[in-house]
């Protein structure tokens, strides 16, 4: 039974359920062993009485022959930022304590009314504002591809990537407001999503930057991403996966993403291109330049989410709680202050100017492909101890996802390789603002392509 569950996508674990090869009950026994038995750090919490509930109720349903959905069933956890109805939502934190949490944030609901089994909450950086995933309170869960050395997982969502990178859950939902979804998805060998601003619901999520935090998925395939997008927006999957008329256009930026990237990301993202192209994607390798402004803006002005985070913080920034902070995400909330009333309103005017300067590329069959992160995901021994080190890698691992989000893309990592080190890499698609069933229904004719028959199954390199 074991073997037979281990490390599934979700929609393989339904078809088990659907044929009664598991019921809902014994597949969540087998998930909370699996915890048990992993690294400490990537669960914060179990949410077991819950999650029994939940699964004993499904089993009747499979019973019955009347599932809610596809996702009846299956395995979910969630960031530490999400509200679960009893539990504290910490968001990393040692000091963040709001008591247990009335309600379900909204797309908690959304999901659990689809019949997916809550199993907890997820490890994350503090407050969400790093990508690199360290934490020092509840530990930083090992990325599963270290092969003996400790990397990093990637942040902010770092116990959601792990989590499904190590098969313990098929989905994990997270947030990205930089990166950070996307990045975690590329450090772990996953699939991750950002949706557009606005296409998940927020409330009851604790936010790090009302202007550009999404929620987002992390998975196995493409196809379970799918699922979960229908479910957050409450439509069929089948409503989501339109035919795109017309031949694809993949634009490859030729500036902004390659500074400072890796050899092997390069010679992965290029093998990949090449494989596309072989089945009949347009590759157009163009100069894109408001990347290029968007890097200028940030470094002559700052960052928004920097103004927002701190902010969010003043109050906790000047009490005694701040000490107890992550002494890396208290130093960054404080530089958030030096952004001006000017700056800012020259950093939103420009943003809303470039989005409309962007608009007429995408045309619904123009797509904006490059590597997710520059580089491969370092090893935490360098990053634990060192804070220049720790400030310039993070800068860089945030970079090529932060374009996207300043500009509303919606955008999904897709892996696409292993570097020298067996560490995996990936392939970043994006498309415009709302452009998400487009961007999922290319992405699920590309996905093959992409991962160029590797596979990324944590679980067929380390448990054969």
């Amino acid at each position: 039974m074991r073997d037979f569950l281990f490390a599934k996508s979700a929609l393989e674990l339904q078809k088990l359920l659907a044929a009664g090869a598991v019921t809902p009950s014994h597949l969540l026994h087998e998930t909370l062993r699996r915890i048990a038995s992993s690294d400490p750090a990537v669960f914060t919490r179990q949410t077991v009485a819950r999650a029994e509930v939940e699964a004993a109720a499904a089993s009747r349903r499979y019973l019955e022959d009347r599932p809610l959905s596809i996702l009846d069933g299956v395995p979910v956890a969630w960031k530490d930022l999400f509200d679960i109805q009893g539990e504290v939502t910490r968001a990393g934190s040692l000091v963040l304590d709001n008591g247990p949490a009335p309600r379900d944030a909204e797309l908690v609901r959304r999901i659990a009314a689809c019949g997916a089994v809550t199993t907890g909450k997820l490890n994350m950086t503090e407050f969400a504002f790093s990508g690199l995933g360290l934490n020092p309170h509840f530990g930083t869960p090992r990325n599963p591809w270290g092969r003996g050395e400790n990397r990093i997982p990637g942040g902010s969502s770092s116990g959601s990537a792990v989590a499904v990178a190590l098969g313990l859950v098929p989905i994990a939902i997270g947030t990205d407001t930089s990166g950070s979804v996307r990045i975690p998805a590329a450090f772990n060998g996953v699939v991750g999503f950002k949706p557009s601003g606005g296409r998940w619901p927020l409330e009851g999520a604790f936010p790090l930057s009302g202007t550009l935090d999404t929620a987002g998925v992390l998975t196995r395939t493409v196809a379970d991403a799918i699922v979960v997008d229908a479910a957050a927006c409450g439509l069929p999957p089948s409503e989501i996966l339109p035919d795109i008329d017309g031949q694809i256009r993949l634009v490859v930026p030729t500036n902004a993403v390659w500074e400072s990237a890796d050899a092997e990301v390069i010679r992965n993202f290029k093998e990949a291109v090449q494989r596309l192209e072989s089945c009949g994607i347009r590759i157009e390798h163009r100069h894109l330049p408001v990347l290029d402004e968007v890097l200028s803006v940030a470094s002559q002005h700052g960052a928004l989410v920097g103004k927002e985070a701190f902010e969010l913080h003043k109050s906790r920034l000047a009490s005694p709680a701040a000490k107890r902070m992550d002494p890396r995400v208290r130093t960054r909330m404080l530089l958030g202050n030096h952004m001006s009333a000017a700056s800012e309103k020259i950093v939103r005017q420009a943003r809303l100017h470039l989005i409309d300067e962007m608009a007429d590329l995408f045309d619904g069959t123009t797509f904006i492909g490059y590597p997710t992160v520059a580089i491969a995901a370092p090893l935490l021994r360098l990053l634990e101890f060192d804070d220049h080190l720790f400030a310039a890698t993070n800068m860089l691992v945030l970079r090529n996802t932060m374009l996207g989000s300043f500009l509303d893309w919606c955008g999904i990592s897709i892996p696409n390789g292993f570097d020298d080190n067996g560490i995996p890499t990936g392939f970043l698609l994006s498309g415009g603002p709302g452009s998400d069933h487009a961007l999922l229904a290319l992405a699920t004719r590309i996905e093959t392509a992409v991962k160029g028959g590797q596979s990324f199954g944590f679980a067929h390199h380390n448990h054969s």
